[in-house]
């Protein structure tokens, strides 16, 4: 599906003794440079490539979705309401998401989410290769996505913390933006010229190929958590409540940091969010066709991967504040830039530009938010987090999608980017929390 984004309950191994989130259940592996510091830890290694692989397979998933529900209907909004079928399922569940991360083991949690998307994928082969494919099919998968990514969301990111001690978080998260980022580059643009091919080959589309690759990817990452010896089940929170749900978000909204930087995430990726438009653009603007899709979704990982290897091996930006703002600016440039422009290698350039100018807000607003979070907390701190990462964008692709409907698909670029720009400029005008925060 459009986000491989959850893990499972299977049979696990017997239970092992609980390992203390910030102290490393395995001893580090022989000298790693430090760019690559984090995967000393075995636990981690097994969850860095079993999600990679898997997150290949969602990524070529993302193009076949996009691709089949504009050839059945040209209509962007039927793009857009994906979205929506997603976004509302995950914002219902998400602070309750974060109260179950906080109380179960998560390796098992994540377990079970990932055996769920697995069927959703199948579901979409099974449905496309038999003919029956409809829209609906399309909308019911996207609400169980988003319910289950809801869960799977805040777990992974509070496993992390657990498989690697406190000094090689940051590099950690990094690492694991760069896989989703490389990923989303080698996906996207190998599904795409798989639907290609085999519209060339057979005279047919090919996207149920790719549905099956995408349900047997997810065996990766399950094989990676059923190997893992780490055990998390925090003993701090039994309550499974609303009064529970609601500690996160006196949490965020109590801390001005994280409020800033969540609010600017929100409406900042609302403004900027133009993705599933990109079937207009490659089908009636630029004229490339699915393979030619296919890129224009992988290219803004393209400029992310690039702009990731630079930061690991960077020291420490102390200005990160400054740097979240001038990051997110960027992206808006980006994002009018390509609105603008009707030449294909234009627009990859300024997509690859979304994709470097959001990484450098996005690493770094990840680290502070973890290294400012209890352990107790980080689930329910995730899963706030994610109502305004996940929330906004989903929300957003409908908004872009209505002015795609009624005005054109380039508009809905182009005035996105521009309320990047201004949300961005409200935000360093009235925030001093994000506008002055330093690290040192």
């Amino acid at each position: 599906m459009w986000y491989n984004s959850c893990m499972a309950t299977a049979t696990s191994p017997p239970p092992a003794p609980i390992t203390p989130p910030t102290e490393t259940p395995e001893p580090p592996a022989p000298v790693i440079g430090a760019r690559f510091a984090a995967f000393r830890y075995r636990d981690y290694r097994l969850y860095w490539f079993g999600s990679f692989l898997s997150l290949i397979g969602s990524q070529m998933s993302s193009v076949a979705i996009g691709w089949q529900i504009y050839q059945l209907t040209h209509n962007p909004l039927m793009l857009g309401l994906v979205g929506l079928f997603t976004v509302v399922p995950l914002v219902l569940f998400s602070l309750y998401g974060g109260v179950i991360a906080d109380t179960v083991d998560r390796r098992k949690l994540l377990l079970g989410c990932q055996v769920v998307l697995m069927l959703t994928s199948a579901t979409l082969a099974l449905t496309t290769l038999t003919g029956v494919i409809v829209v609906g099919v399309f909308f019911a998968t996207a609400a169980v996505q988003g319910a289950v990514t809801a869960f799977a969301n805040p777990t992974r990111s509070a496993l992390i913390p657990a498989l690697v001690p406190r000094a090689d978080l940051p590099n950690a998260i990094s690492l694991s933006v760069t896989s989703w980022q490389i990923a989303a580059v080698i996906g996207p643009a190998l599904g795409g010229l798989i639907i290609g091919a085999a519209t060339r080959a057979f005279g047919t589309d090919g996207v149920g190929t790719v549905y099956v690759v995408d349900a047997v990817s997810f065996l990766a990452v399950v094989a990676s958590l059923l190997l893992m010896h780490t055990r998390t089940a925090p003993a701090e929170v039994r309550d499974v409540s609303l009064s529970a749900a609601m500690t996160g978000l006196r949490f965020v909204f109590g801390h001005p940091i994280m409020r800033g930087t969540m609010l600017l995430d929100f409406f900042a990726t609302f403004f900027g969010a133009s993705m599933s438009l990109m079937p207009i653009f490659a089908t009636d603007i630029l004229h490339v066709g699915a393979e030619g899709l296919g890129f224009l979704l992988a290219a803004p990982s393209i400029g992310a991967v690039v702009t990731a290897l630079v930061i690991t091996g960077l020291p420490t930006i102390h200005r990160q504040g400054a740097a979240v703002l001038w990051g997110v600016a960027a992206y808006g440039v980006a994002w009018v830039v390509f609105g603008l422009t009707n030449n294909y290698w234009l627009a990859l350039l300024a997509l690859a530009g979304t994709g470097a100018a959001d990484t450098v807000s996005m690493v770094m607003r990840q680290t502070i938010r973890q290294l400012a979070t209890p352990d107790e907390l980080r689930g329910r701190m995730t899963s706030v987090n994610m109502i305004f990462f996940m929330g906004g964008p989903q929300l957003g692709e409908m908004e872009g999608s209505i002015i795609a409907k009624y005005a054109t698909a380039p508009w809905a670029a182009i005035t996105g980017g521009l309320g990047v720009l201004i949300v961005t400029a409200l935000v360093a005008l009235r925030s001093t929390a994000v506008r002055d925060y330093r690290v040192d």
